[in-house]
């Protein structure tokens, strides 16, 4: 049995890697206690702090060796969700593939803390470079020792993956640090990220081993999104992100509206895939932004709506539901096509207060968009789908809506019912409770303020790491 070198692959303790050269683990340590005080420390302090990062890193460096072994099987490991260190997984995989390395395979990692469109569009990216996309999704523990808290737990944020029409398998535990042997066993040659550099705690270049391999392929980071701002958000209660007009956004802005023929892409990342429409209560009518495949003439038009902020693991998994309890229901048909009503900012806004919602009417929009139990979205939808509204989505499709589903969510007495028409046309159907059903954008903003003090640390590092990694993105 060999076992590895986990920072550089080579075999065990015979390799030269600079955290086993003792100056240099000195001057490893003297670095990350300088970078963690808040004040310069006195001599015998930092002294003390220093000898107990060295010992520190010597015990990672130690317990994170991975060793050869005959390959298990991964996906009953996936179902399951045991969440061990990713060196344990480590162990697990074999260094040589248990699928043959392709070019057209690729693969992306990350946190993927909240599901925003800036995940989805790295995702998107990465797949037109191939055709087929693993998408490896950090533990809890290895996002908090390199990035902070998260905010989402680890099998929040593979749901969140696994809904992305354009991830092909989903592999949680990833190591933080993208390793050779992972890329190997999943087939994968090459690793997609953005062009911003990306480091561990130790301020070292996550992606330094697949480049040293010339493994790295780079596409362009979403501007304005991230789950950092997205953060600051709530903790500051801004609202310079609502959009007041979001057709007048469209038209004015060709950057946004090339966004969303990108997002509505097929599961290939280069086909059409799902149609955009824009509800204008004014005028009584829809109106295509972007042309997708129409429905099957066998096909059962479903209608969904909602705020979709944040797009939890809650909503994904309601989704989710909606698809497969239509399967079931009509196992003779092929699948549902659905179409998601997306309420604008001021609608959510005036409903639940504050700085709600999180994210602007287009970000929610995208997120949804990305999402393949999703066939279709209508932007600016009424909060009441009635009969007439329903109405003309029978007319611009020229099929009857069969069903409409909504969740376990409850509503205000004074509010009234937003789903009587529904009800009355004998076609409303609700998703019963579910693991996810109490995560969404209110609970996600729970958790936050709980741990106030714990992401106000985080905001504050991400900023100095931020800077630090853009040194050396333009270095």
């Amino acid at each position: 049995m060999w076992e590895f070198c986990y920072e550089c692959g080579d075999q065990w303790k015979s390799c030269t890697c600079d955290v086993w050269q003792e100056d240099r683990l000195l001057e490893a340590a003297g670095r990350r206690v300088d970078r963690d005080a808040d004040e310069p420390l006195v001599p015998a302090v930092r002294l003390e702090r220093i000898q107990r990062v060295q010992q520190e890193i010597r015990q990672n460096h130690d317990s994170a060796r991975w060793t050869q072994s005959q390959s298990t099987n991964f996906s009953n490991h996936q179902a399951s969700l045991r969440q061990p260190s990713h060196r344990t997984i480590m162990a697990d995989l074999p260094d040589t593939p248990s699928v043959p390395l392709s070019d057209d395979r690729i693969w992306v990692d990350g946190c993927f803390d909240f599901s925003h469109h800036g995940h989805a569009g790295a995702m998107l990216q990465a797949k037109q470079l191939g055709k087929f996309l693993a998408v490896g999704i950090h533990s809890d523990e290895d996002i908090t020792a390199n990035k902070g808290p998260t905010v989402m737990n680890l099998k929040e944020r593979v749901a969140a993956v696994d809904a992305c029409k354009w991830a092909d398998l989903s592999v949680p535990h990833a190591p933080y640090v993208t390793q050779i042997p992972w890329l190997n066993h999943f087939g994968c040659q090459y690793v997609v990220h953005g062009d911003d550099v990306t480091t561990d705690a130790d301020g070292n270049d996550c992606y330094r081993l697949v480049k040293a391999e010339n493994r790295f392929k780079i596409v362009k980071r979403t501007p304005g999104i991230s789950t950092t701002d997205l953060v600051g958000r709530m903790l500051l209660c801004t609202k310079q992100h609502h959009i007041k007009d979001v057709a007048a956004l469209l038209a004015s802005d060709a950057d946004t509206m090339r966004r969303f023929e990108m997002y509505a892409t097929d599961s290939t990342g280069l086909a059409p895939g799902s149609t955009v429409w824009n509800y204008s209560a004014e005028k009584e009518s829809l109106w295509m932004l972007v042309a997708g495949i129409d429905p099957h003439p066998e096909q059962r038009v479903i209608y969904v709506d909602g705020g979709f902020d944040l797009f939890s693991s809650g909503q994904i998994e309601f989704l989710r539901r909606v698809v497969e309890t239509e399967k079931q229901r009509n196992p003779s048909l092929p699948p549902p096509y659905v179409i998601a009503g997306i309420h604008d900012d001021a609608t959510i806004n005036r409903k639940k207060g504050l700085n709600y919602p999180i994210m602007s009417a287009v970000e929610r929009a995208l997120c949804v968009l990305q999402c393949r139990y999703v066939n279709a979205i209508i932007l600016d939808a009424p909060f009441d789908p009635t009969k007439e509204f329903m109405s003309i989505i029978s007319d611009a499709l020229a099929m009857p809506i069969a069903a409409v589903y909504h969740g376990p969510t409850s509503f205000m007495p004074s509010e009234g019912d937003p789903y009587a028409d529904a009800k009355e046309m004998g076609i409303f159907h609700q998703v019963e409770g579910h693991e996810f059903q109490d995560v969404n954008a209110g609970t996600i903003a729970d958790r936050i303020v709980a741990a106030r003090e714990r992401f106000e640390e985080r905001q504050r590092k991400k900023g100095v790491k931020a800077g630090f990694e853009n040194e050396m993105t333009h270095a």
